[in-house]
């Protein structure tokens, strides 16, 4: 599984094609050969991915298997010192030995764009022919750019001479879907590339949770830890609220400072009391500036289990960081894994795909 550039659902995609596998029956694998950010797991180190696909096929990890290279930080210069300290080759062809011997079929995931991990000799199109293992690639769905990201990142696939099974178009918005399909499809054609599927855009998957917006601004949940897996669909900047951002979510996260925060709570208690909204539209509330929370405040917040961060970001610092996040799918968004699934299923031909390996 590879894809164009970062961010355009390569994990997702490798998640729903794995789930719909074993569905079929078959005895499935996961890897990731090279990795870039880990994770210190039960006293391993190993790529963060490998922990999702661990919790959803049920594998107990095993480092040199399903996460053999990673290049963390230093790494590189490590290996560019004397690269023949390093054994990278060597791990990524003892990974495909022994769980080829184990299962029906593997799925490798490739980490960032395809040209990652040229630095070592092992980026995604030169694994991929180590591997012997066709190619799906993932690319985010548009024409043009779709297009010239297609023909860059494939072209380093072709120099290895490796199969690109075919190419799984994401994040397609759902007015454009025939109009992407139709233009998209035709170079395809022309270029003698599968079209696997178009996956419509779901703004449900680019939700993130209370635990990443603490994580993104570095900083603590004060309150209500154990509800850090709220997902968030909005923001709400200080006591600028409007009614209609409170009928249409329950999601809502709302930064403000400690000057600010009981205006805006009183606001939103008068206009569900006035508009008879019987929720509380408030999934967290982010809150710069140190003074204590008045008592209305933090009895609205236990009423309703309201997780909070407390910063020392001001307000539109804490909203300029919020807003940038690249939101990941992770074991802490288990309704995010079962929408990823069910997109693939319905949007790509899966079938097609078994029988071509």
């Amino acid at each position: 599984m590879a894809a164009t550039s970062q961010h355009v659902g390569k994990t997702t995609s490798t998640l729903g094609l794995v789930s719909s596998f074993l569905r079929k029956g078959l005895n499935v694998g996961y890897s990731k050969p090279v990795g870039q950010k880990h994770l210190n797991f039960e006293n391993i180190k190993v790529d963060k991915d490998t922990i999702l696909f661990a919790d959803l096929i049920h594998f107990q990890i095993v480092p040199e298997l399903h996460s053999p290279v990673i290049l963390g930080q230093g790494a590189v210069e490590k290996f560019l010192e004397d690269p023949e300290l390093h054994n990278y080759e060597a791990r990524v062809y003892n990974a495909k030995q022994v769980l080829e011997s184990r299962h029906e079929v593997v799925i490798y995931e490739g980490t960032g764009h395809p040209g990652v991990g040229s630095v070592v000799g092992l980026s995604n199109a030169r694994v991929a022919k180590m591997l012997d293992a066709g190619v799906v690639m993932i690319v985010e769905g548009g024409i043009g750019s779709t297009i010239d990201m297609l023909n860059m990142s494939t072209s380093l696939f072709r120099e290895e001479g490796v199969e690109i099974i075919g190419v799984i178009i994401n994040k397609v918005l759902p007015d454009k879907l025939e109009k992407v399909r139709y233009y998209v499809g035709k170079w395809m054609e022309e270029n003698q590339i599968k079209l696997l599927g178009l996956i419509p855009y779901d703004p449900a998957l680019a939700f993130p949770i209370i635990r990443t917006i603490a994580e993104s601004i570095r900083s603590e949940i004060t309150h209500f830890e154990n509800m850090a897996s709220n997902r968030v669909s909005g923001i709400l900047a200080g006591s600028l609220i409007e009614l209609k951002e409170l009928k249409s979510s329950e999601d809502l996260l709302l930064v403000v400072s400690t000057n600010s925060i009981k205006d805006a709570i009183d606001k939103i208690l008068w206009l569900s009391k006035l508009f008879h909204i019987g929720h509380c539209p408030l999934s967290g509330i982010v809150v710069s500036g140190s003074k204590p929370l008045d008592e209305s405040v933090l009895k609205y917040i236990n009423d309703n289990e309201i997780p909070v961060i407390r910063t020392d970001l001001d307000t539109y610092e804490a909203v300029i960081k919020i807003s940038k996040i690249e939101v990941k799918i992770n074991q802490n968004t288990p309704w995010k894994v079962q929408k990823a699934i069910k997109l693939i299923e319905e949007n790509v031909d899966l079938e097609y795909i078994i029988q071509s390996k």
